[in-house]
């Protein structure tokens, strides 16, 4: 069989579709573009969980402390995975909502989108919480 040719499925009574309540999807050139590849595994974890909490337009409403729970992560590696998909110009936030964005030409390594680093510090009630854990260790 060649490449072209497309082989039947395997469950034919149980091939995906997408119905109008669902809007969740990732492009094919997620995989073949080096996205997929280009991200961390909390990376990926976030991304997949921003796809399927997204709606139409790809904003999700999300709080820090519900993804921690939902993805079984602790409040820095969310952050550390939140701020890397933002660098990579995958995602947007802007300190209450996540856009998950169309996919740039390539992978990127660096690109930053709504909240700058600085601004993460004193907007964004994760990055808030964090300082406040780190300075209470501290003490």
């Amino acid at each position: 069989m060649s490449t072209r040719e497309r082989a039947p499925p395997i469950i034919p009574e149980r091939v995906r579709s997408i119905r109008s309540e669902s809007f969740a999807f990732i492009p094919h050139r997620f995989l073949r573009g080096g996205f997929l590849s280009s991200l961390t595994h909390e990376e990926r974890s976030l991304y997949l969980f921003l796809i399927l909490a997204a709606d139409r337009d790809g904003i999700s409403f999300y709080r820090y402390d519900s993804i921690c729970s939902i993805l079984e992560v602790t409040l820095e590696v969310y952050i550390q995975a939140r701020n890397g998909l933002v660098e990579k110009d995958l995602i947007a936030f802007d300190g209450r909502r996540f856009q998950v964005l169309s996919l740039p030409d390539r992978p990127r390594t660096r690109q930053s989108r709504g909240l700058t680093p600085e601004e993460m510090e004193t907007l964004d009630p994760a990055s808030i919480r964090a300082q406040l854990l780190r300075h209470l260790e501290d003490e």
